[in-house]
């Protein structure tokens, strides 16, 4: 990432998971989550976590602004375990007005919550 300027935060709450077969006997774990983000207002956003303690994610959401505007994006990162049900995650999306975001955020399966960071990437 060339630009680590903050630009808001964004917390999300688990609402569906689906599992699947995965590549080389792994679990895809497709993820349903909704909720804020700054300048973004709802989100809902689906996520296909592969791996174990550790691994890859995909991810594809939709925005409906405050203002009634909708975005979309697309994306993808990393996550690891940091501890009993909890996952350290940092990715990027692209969003649909040629934006790119990173996040760095942490997942608490316990909770069913997903929060943290977003940094515009230049």
């Amino acid at each position: 990432m060339a630009s680590r300027k903050p630009t808001g935060e964004f917390s999300f709450k688990f609402t569906t998971i689906t599992c699947s077969p995965g590549p080389a006997g792994s679990v895809l774990n497709q993820v349903t989550w909704e909720g804020k983000a700054s300048g973004f207002g709802a989100v809902f956003t689906t996520v296909t976590y592969v791996g174990g303690k550790s691994g890859s994610f995909s991810e594809c959401g939709t925005a409906f602004l405050d203002n009634g505007d909708g975005l979309s994006g697309i994306g993808q990162g990393t996550y690891e375990s940091t501890g009993k049900n909890k996952w350290h995650t940092t990715g990027f999306i692209q969003i649909s007005d040629g934006r790119r975001i990173a996040s760095e955020g942490e997942i608490d399966l316990a909770l069913r919550s997903w929060k943290g960071k977003l940094f515009e990437m230049s």
